[in-house]
């Protein structure tokens, strides 16, 4: 039944399962089902060049070539892809907006007073808390909590 099958379609199965693994590849991104869908290419292409009457290419060793040609071109895949993957580090707070505000400095609108009080840094104002501070003092951001700024007077 396999082998009919196989002789059948030719290189035209692997062609098509290389293209539904490479189309999983772009609804589950990860460089994962790519390297499977490479390997169904290459045994597809194989298949093609070797012709359909080939007593050696039958479907046990194109299932035995795909399986070994997955394994090798997944390993080196991925250490290829981890060579160039991004270092996420340097975008920590990439959508933080409220801890991209440490280091920065602003102007009191409303003095500090109960611990609380108010700071404009660009074009916001941002709850602050920290020390008895009056309205007019430089601080700077140290540090962020429960949706506040932690400042401090800037010297």
């Amino acid at each position: 039944m396999i082998q009919s099958i196989v002789h059948s379609l030719g290189p035209w199965n692997w062609w098509i399962l290389a293209l539904v693994l490479m189309a999983l590849e772009v609804l589950a991104p990860g460089t994962f089902f790519l390297w499977f869908g490479i390997s169904a290419f290459v045994i597809g292409t194989i298949s093609l060049a070797m012709g359909p009457d080939s007593t050696f290419w039958v479907w046990q060793t194109q299932m035995i070539g795909f399986v070994v040609l997955s394994l090798v071109a997944a390993v080196i895949g991925r250490r290829f892809m981890n060579q160039y993957r991004l270092d996420d580090s340097d975008n920590n707070d990439l959508n933080d907006r409220i801890a991209q505000m440490v280091g920065r400095t602003g102007i009191l609108n409303e003095a500090i007073s109960g611990g609380t009080g108010r700071v404009r840094i660009g074009e916001t104002t941002w709850r602050v808390s920290g020390p008895e501070l009056p309205e007019g003092t430089r601080v700077r951001v140290v540090g962020h909590h429960a949706g506040q700024l932690d400042v401090t007077a800037e010297e």
